[in-house]
């Protein structure tokens, strides 16, 4: 009957693949499928789309006769998480007839609820700037997201609550406005948990993590359990100069994809301390979800790393 592509995105570490979302409706008997290696994160859409969309004022995909294939492409590329729930169900909508507006150049992600607000997703940092590289020229994700792709400059980022408004801003019946660029100041003096002034004694010790400091090296600590390691290498992310805005953005953009960030933008050092137990995957990410590990976390920081002896 038609056929209809929109485009979308995920991140695989801290690289992104773009994905088209294409969906095939014909005749017979109701059947929706999704195909493209999908994880069961991404079966499931079927069933939060079709809610949403019903909630958005729609007939659900269940209740008609037909058939319903929505491939993720590319094919060999393992499909993770629930942020292509936005781009499925515009797709279905184009492919329907219910929606009919120009794909190109515009990246869509968002997770749905039943009734259809936009959950926010990980990864839209990385995401935007890949959007930006790639000539996208208009970026939709969730409201709760659109601040950190803001901090991308070059490519119009639109703010979307929930499914309806989206679609009336795609039909030209509601106008979004994009959310502007936002460069969060560099702080005069920052509060660290450990400083140096705190710690009595330990001349060398503070001497030399002030070289280390100063030079950008890696530092050594030796000493038994009690003399202050832990409390030196704490104080020693204190005295680092604070990222730049390219830095803040690589911190930013890990934290993003690990699902982690706790604020629109790392201006500090992070500080990453380990257990000395921990999981070779834990430390150098990897695993059944690919996830950045504490190595990688610790990226223009500090990694307080103890060896057993």
């Amino acid at each position: 009957m038609s056929f209809s592509k929109v485009y979308s995105a995920q991140t695989n570490l801290l690289t992104v693949i773009p994905i088209s979302v294409e969906t095939d409706i014909s005749r017979g008997l109701n059947s929706f499928a999704i195909v493209g290696l999908p994880d069961k994160a991404v079966e499931e859409a079927r069933d939060r789309v079709s809610a949403a969309i019903k909630n958005s004022g729609f007939d659900s995909p269940k209740s008609k006769n037909h058939k319903v294939i929505i491939s993720l492409a590319p094919a060999d590329q393992r499909k993770e998480g629930p942020s292509y729930d936005v781009a499925i169900a515009l797709s279905y909508l184009v492919a329907n007839k219910d929606l009919n507006f120009d794909p190109e150049k515009k990246l869509f992600l968002g997770e749905l609820s039943l009734d259809g607000k936009l959950r926010p997703v990980r990864g839209i940092l990385p995401i935007a700037q890949f959007a930006k590289q790639h000539g996208f020229k208009e970026l939709y994700v969730p409201k709760e997201n659109a601040t950190e792709a803001a901090l991308i400059d070059g490519i119009l980022v639109f703010a979307v609550s929930n499914l309806e408004q989206l679609i009336s801003h795609l039909a030209e019946e509601e106008t979004l406005d994009s959310v502007e660029l936002t460069v969060i100041p560099k702080t005069s003096g920052r509060v660290s948990s450990t400083d140096f002034s705190d710690i009595r004694g330990q001349e060398r010790a503070k001497r030399g993590l002030l070289i280390a400091a100063a030079g950008g090296h890696n530092a050594a600590m030796y000493g038994p359990p009690g003399t202050g390691k832990t409390m030196l290498a704490k104080a020693f992310a204190g005295i680092l100069p604070q990222l730049s805005f390219d830095e803040s953005l690589d911190a930013t953009g890990i934290h993003s994809v690990a699902g982690i960030l706790s604020e629109t933008l790392i201006t500090d050092p992070p500080f990453r301390a380990p257990h000395h137990t921990a999981s070779y995957v834990s430390l150098v990410g990897g695993g059944a979800t690919p996830r950045p590990g504490e190595i990688t976390l610790a990226h223009c920081g500090v990694l307080f790393m103890v060896a057993g002896l």
